[in-house]
Parts: structure tokens; C-alpha cells; sequence
């Protein structure tokens, strides 16, 4: 059976997003934690912090196309010093709403493994299908940033407006 990737999905994974205490979901494609190649889609709400992280594995480069919204992209050295940062978005410049979109480097990113990273949702309800080599291997302690705050800590939040302010500039 084939999934088809439409509004009425994307609608779906983002309400399911809307309702998650991390204010994020997957909505995975391949059948298992174990398969070779992951397919999913990843629905964020603005307010959604994923902390800088690296995949060290050589088979775990990722691919990432925004399908909805716009995402913010940044890329640091191995002290946690902003390398690069893009924004992504699924509108083509001149689409009105969002005058940021005009701004949008990319459609999407192919990350390389190694390359320390986060995103941020630049709007709600953003997007973006990822692609990456399987199997699903909890980060390690080298492979998350020990200059960033984690997930749920007092710190995570001034760290997200910190993120989403050196993109917006």
C-alpha cells in the first residue's frame, strides 16, 4: 500500500505535534527502529527545542526537505561557534505571507555525518521529510553538544530565541 505525502497528512503528524509535550512528532515510513533506511516526516511547532547534536556514524548523513513552513538551520565548530546558518522554506520567494520565505536559501539541506546541528521551526506547523541510513541508535554522549542545554532544562528556552534570533538577523 503506498502513503501518499498531502495536506491531509501533513495536517494530521501537525496536530499531532500540536499536541506532544516535546511539540514535535515523527510520522515514520519505514516499518521498524531496526530497518536500513529511514524515511520520515518531522512535524514542529515553533516552540520545539532539539538540542545541537552530531550523528558520528559514516553511514548517517541526513537529508532534510521542507514540505511546510520554514525551518531554520545552523550548523556550529566542535565549541559550539556558529559555522552556518540557512533558512529553508517550501514557497518559492515573492509568495506572499510570511515575508521571511523571500529569505529562504533552500528547499532543503543534505547534512553530512560528524557535522554538529540543530533546527529550529521558524513557524508553526513546519515539515520536513528526513532521510537518513537505519538503524535508529540513541545519541551518545560524544554525539550530543556538551555547550548546548538539554532538552527540558531552564536554560532550553532562552537558548531556542538565542538560535532563532542569529537566524532571523
Amino acid at each position: 500500500m503506498i502513503t501518499l505525502i498531502d495536506n491531509k497528512l501533513l495536517d494530521e503528524v501537525c496536530a499531532e505535534a500540536a499536541a506532544s509535550p516535546r511539540r514535535r512528532k515523527n510520522r515514520n515510513f519505514h516499518p521498524a527502529d531496526e530497518h536500513p533506511g529511514h524515511r520520515l516526516l518531522n512535524a514542529l511547532q515553533a516552540d520545539t527545542y532539539i538540542p545541537p547534536h552530531r550523528h558520528l556514524d559514516p553511514n548517517k548523513d541526513e537529508t532534510y526537505v521542507v514540505l511546510r513552513g520554514l525551518l531554520g538551520l545552523i550548523i556550529f565548530d566542535d565549541t559550539g561557534a556558529v559555522l552556518q546558518v540557512e533558512t529553508l522554506g517550501a514557497a518559492a520567494p515573492g509568495v506572499s505571507g510570511n515575508p521571511l520565505r523571500a529569505q529562504a536559501s533552500a528547499l532543503g539541506v543534505d547534512i553530512p555525518h560528524g557535522t554538529w546541528h540543530t533546527a529550529v521551526a521558524l513557524e508553526a506547523d513546519t515539515v520536513f521529510l528526513e532521510a537518513k541510513a537505519g538503524p535508529y541508535l540513541p545519541l551518545t554522549d560524544v554525539e550530543r553538544a556538551p555547550w548546548a542545554p538539554a532538552e527540558n532544562s531552564p536554560e532550553a528556552l532562552p537558548y531556542l530565541a538565542m538560535l532563532k534570533a542569529r537566524v532571523l538577523r
